[in-house]
């Protein structure tokens, strides 16, 4: 049955897959109270990316193997930079550093690099990242996000690599 989708039918579900999940986020931040910290957020924009590419290969619909290998391929990088966000974030709650800190501080980032002046307005986060506020099924929200990027990840690489073209 998975054979028989056409690309512009799987990364139309990517989309919607990721437009679901930021507004979950969204009404979670607002329903339980949950601050967003700075990974939180750069998890949130590696779905909302992820969907834009997916929504422009769906807008698009591809015909050749190399135009759905160009989205395909774009949405695996960023379901693995995601992905990598989303251990470093699991790994942070496991083993919390001694201030409760995500790591380096943001405000040390945004005002050593150029485009200091653009972040702020990104990054309006100011949740501990080692703080464990919400769980299901024994995962935090980092490892489910972690879950939905292997599978974005997943279904990009078949997609794009492994799935035999419709006769």
């Amino acid at each position: 049955m998975l054979a028989r989708l056409s690309p512009r039918a799987v990364f139309g579900a990517l989309f919607v897959a990721c437009a679901g999940l930021i507004g979950l986020a969204v009404w979670m931040s607002e329903a339980y109270a949950l601050t967003p910290c700075p990974m939180c957020i750069l998890q949130r924009y590696a779905f909302a990316a992820i969907g834009l590419v997916a929504l422009a290969g769906t807008i698009h619909g591809p015909k050749g193997p190399w135009g759905v290998r160009f989205y395909a391929g774009l949405v695996a990088l960023l379901a693995i930079v995601g992905g990598g966000t989303s251990i470093r974030h699991s790994y942070v709650q496991h083993f919390p550093p001694e201030g409760g800190s995500c790591g380096v501080e943001l405000d040390y980032l945004v005002n050593t690099f150029p485009i200091g002046e653009a972040l702020p307005k990104i990054f309006q986060g100011s949740g501990d990242c080692s703080k464990v506020d919400w769980t299901m099924l024994g995962l935090s929200i980092p490892e489910w996000a972690l879950v939905w990027f292997v599978i974005f990840l997943a279904t990009a690489l078949w997609v794009g690599f492994f799935r035999k073209a419709r006769a």
